[in-house]
């Protein structure tokens, strides 16, 4: 077979996958959607975005990372997904909403992060920070574990890195791209 051919036949079946997943019905948890292309930052044990996965049937429509290595993660079978904003320093959080920015559309697609309220995670001025870069808050909307079966929150670091902490109260913040008029 020559690579002319080789191609058709990836484009062919990339089609035929492509059309099967529009006539899939489109499921839903919470604010997020099986029709959504989903790019989970900042992986704790995978445990989130497996709880999407099983709400849709697959995870053909998520990215997850995680900052741990393959041989940290091995050891603990549960797959987390959870910015730990907090956690992170002020530079890496805007560099991520930066480039998070640009691979979103005008009008189209949103970047969500869950953060912990009250002191001291306000201080980290996530609002003030997406603004100054062109994002607009869309929506803040309680992030709750329960709406995530399986999902397991876990420590970013230090020596209890796997152990899981009090969440207290928590939101999605929900951001979309200025537009460039402005609005």
């Amino acid at each position: 077979m020559d690579k002319t051919q080789e191609y058709e036949e990836r484009r062919e079946s990339e089609s035929e996958s492509s059309s099967e997943e529009e006539t899939e019905p489109e499921k839903w948890r919470k604010h997020y959607s099986s029709k959504q292309r989903i790019l989970l930052v900042g992986e704790g044990d995978f445990s989130f975005s497996l709880s999407l996965a099983r709400a849709f049937g697959s995870a053909h429509n998520m990215v997850a990372s995680s900052i741990d290595t393959q041989e940290q993660l091995l050891p603990d079978p549960v797959m987390s997904c959870y910015l730990h904003l907090y956690l992170l320093n002020k530079g890496l959080v805007k560099g991520f909403l930066k480039n998070a920015k640009v691979m979103l559309k005008e009008g189209k697609g949103e970047i969500h992060v869950s953060h912990k309220e009250g002191d001291p995670y306000d201080k980290w001025e996530l609002v003030n920070k997406a603004e100054k870069i062109g994002l607009i808050i869309h929506q803040v909307v309680p992030f709750c574990k329960q709406d995530y079966p399986g999902y397991h929150n876990k420590r970013a670091q230090g020596n209890n890195s796997d152990a899981p902490f009090p969440l207290g109260d928590c939101s999605t913040y929900k951001f979309k791209k200025l537009a460039q008029n402005g609005h």
